[in-house]
């Protein structure tokens, strides 16, 4: 009775938020072609692969953030078995740019169907998979039953409840219980993590605590690295520059990273901004509010190519409303500012930056990544801000001492690396199920 109520309830609220996604959908574009994905109507083509090479490890990732995870695990499943073919699944077209940069050849990449029964189970016996992936909070329902039902082992990798959703997860798991209970293994995050999921009604047996896979996933693109730099220079950004550097802001941190540097750049002429949005469609408010401001926008999409002595003598805010360049900028940055932090959003990820050794700074608000964060404090290699005034200070602070600066960045980098081989156990720990 619980699966049939639930999947009334869960129809219903996809009927109610229709027109949201079909305006998210007009906005973004990206996947209205493979719509049919969400009701399990996959493409001939796709059917006839998944036909060809049953037995693959269904993989399930969602944000940027997550896709890269699964992306570190699927290469190292494959490196412990080479003879793994993999099904993943996303559900935002950000999510598909990035997962079409994880799969190889023989993979199959697909919108995920929406987690009710008939839908999913559509497509599970179309790929009759050796084995579920979900990555950190993707809790669907009906395709974890549904895999459980087929005797699929599932697994729930680089597992975390966040401090919002635990007292919902505790109230509720009376419902969560049988759930949770269908999972092979959960490799979670931190300890606190082990307690959330075990108050929800997870297993405390299948629970292990392997610490964050995102330490394994940030790795340096000296490609990407070396395509910016020819950009950052052609705008006067020289090596001789100190960057700071946005990364994915959200809406308000633009304009508090937008009023520290005019705050800065008179009084520190080497100093340039750069704002990396954690949305592209975003860039034509944080424009308004540069040129608000009284500076000169130079975006990225729009090409602009005139150097900063074009612009009458002021150095413009560049502003790099493209995808998948971050990971570059941040290792030409020296001091970063990590977005959705400043508000209680939960932040992004500031273990990349922290790799590249520049000096971090962060909101009061990485829910998030609170295993990550516990972990760079401890270092000393991250900078975190109770309120937004404080970045002004901590920014000026860093500029006026090159010895902390660089002393701060490499702690950050130290940090990391030490922390990295998580993913390489874990994916043993899966196959070891999966044969077992």
């Amino acid at each position: 009775m619980r699966w049939i109520f639930y999947n009334i309830v869960f129809s219903f609220l996809y009927l109610l938020l229709m027109p949201h996604f079909a305006m998210r959908m007009m906005r973004r574009g990206g996947y209205r072609e493979r719509f049919g994905d969400r009701f399990g109507r996959l493409p001939y083509d796709i059917i006839e692969k998944l036909k060809s090479s049953q037995g693959r490890i269904w993989i399930h990732a969602v944000s940027v953030g997550e896709v890269f995870v699964a992306g570190q695990v699927m290469r190292e499943l494959r490196s412990q078995d080479a003879s793994v073919k993999f099904l993943f699944s996303t559900t935002s077209s950000t999510g598909w740019v990035q997962a079409q940069r994880q799969v190889q050849e023989e993979d199959v990449l697909i919108y995920c169907p929406l987690d009710i029964s008939c839908f999913v189970k559509r497509v599970i016996n179309l790929v009759e998979p050796k084995a579920l992936v979900l990555t950190e909070s993707e809790i669907w329902p009906n395709l974890i039953r549904c895999c459980s039902a087929k005797g699929v082992p599932i697994f729930l990798i680089n597992a975390r409840i966040s401090d919002r959703s635990a007292p919902r997860y505790a109230k509720m798991n009376w419902w969560f219980e049988p759930v949770f209970r269908m999972f092979t293994l959960i490799m979670a995050q931190s300890d606190l993590d082990k307690r959330r999921l075990v108050a929800a009604g997870a297993d405390e047996s299948c629970i292990d605590v392997c610490g964050s896979f995102k330490f394994d996933v940030a790795q340096r693109d000296a490609k990407k690295e070396s395509e910016l730099r020819g950009w950052l220079d052609s705008h006067g950004v020289t090596e001789d520059k100190l960057v700071l550097l946005g990364g994915s802001t959200w809406p308000g941190e633009d304009f508090i990273l937008i009023n520290t540097y005019r705050e800065l750049a008179e009084k520190y002429p080497q100093l340039r901004l750069v704002i990396v949005p954690r949305h592209f469609e975003k860039a034509d408010d944080v424009e308004k509010n540069i040129i608000k401001s009284g500076l000169v926008c130079v975006r990225k999409s729009r090409g602009d190519s005139s150097p900063e002595n074009n612009y009458g003598g002021a150095a413009p805010v560049l502003l790099a409303d493209t995808t998948g360049e971050l990971m570059g900028f941040y290792g030409l940055s020296q001091i970063v500012f990590v977005g959705k932090s400043l508000y209680e959003h939960g932040a992004q990820n500031m273990i990349e930056p922290c790799l590249c050794g520049a000096s971090v700074i962060v909101g009061s608000h990485t829910e998030n990544f609170r295993p990550v964060m516990c972990d760079l404090l401890d270092a000393d290699g991250i900078i975190q801000i109770l309120v937004d005034d404080m970045l002004l200070d901590e920014v000026e602070e860093l500029l006026n001492n090159d010895e902390k600066r660089l002393t701060l960045g490499a702690r950050a980098s130290q940090a990391v690396v030490n922390r990295k081989g998580v993913v390489e156990r874990c994916a043993a720990k899966m196959l070891k199920a999966i044969d077992s």
